[in-house]
């Protein structure tokens, strides 16, 4: 089946509700799965496990897309999903917790820094950065799972706060008290925190 590249994910999403288009929906794939690994990633701080729950985050708009509004976005619905499923694992890891023998950084490369910056720095520049940032994705990982959620899609994932308020179905209001609040609490972690 042929149809234009310029669907928006909305009429993709469409088509996959009403025909059960797979082009459609590979397409939406496509162009969410990275930044839904990331996300998950991020939530969870296990780079292995993100990819898991990405998988699934998919499997469940497959299964789920009879719910999808056609009037909403299929992007906040698709986050909705998302963190949702990375709530569940951080419960379920509450319940039992693992011990990992090895920390992946969730990120690809230095807290999601401009890949430009890098050419320009010395190793030990280079290693400094990354050492801050392991700093920082250890603070995010500390904070309650509605604080990380705000502050992981406002700073990683660029969204605005009326969109993060519409994700997570509260307030813009709400919204903006959190990520006051996260922030205040990254700043009292990170300066607990030193370098081993």
């Amino acid at each position: 089946m042929t149809w234009p590249f310029s669907l928006t994910d909305e009429q993709a999403m469409w088509r996959v509700q009403t025909t059960d288009d797979h082009a459609a929906f590979a397409r939406l794939v496509e162009r969410w799965e990275t930044p839904i690994q990331r996300l998950c990633a991020r939530m969870t701080g296990d780079l292995h496990r993100a990819e898991d729950l990405a998988q699934e985050a998919f499997t469940r708009v497959f299964s789920r897309r009879r719910d999808f509004e056609p009037s909403g976005r299929f992007s906040t619905w698709l986050w909705r999903i998302a963190i949702n499923l990375c709530h569940d694992e951080l419960r379920r890891r509450q319940r039992r917790p693992e011990c990992s023998l090895d920390e992946p950084a969730a990120e690809d490369g230095p807290s999601g820094a401009d890949s430009r910056e890098g050419a320009a720095l010395t190793p030990a520049e280079v290693v400094e950065k990354l050492e801050q940032a392991e700093l920082v994705r250890r603070a995010v990982l500390r904070l309650s799972e509605s604080l990380r959620t705000v502050v992981i899609l406002r700073h990683y994932e660029g969204l605005k706060f009326n969109e993060i308020a519409e994700v997570l179905g509260i307030p813009e209001g709400t919204v903006k008290s959190r990520m006051f609040e996260a922030l205040e609490r990254l700043a009292v972690l990170l300066r607990h925190q030193r370098p081993e």
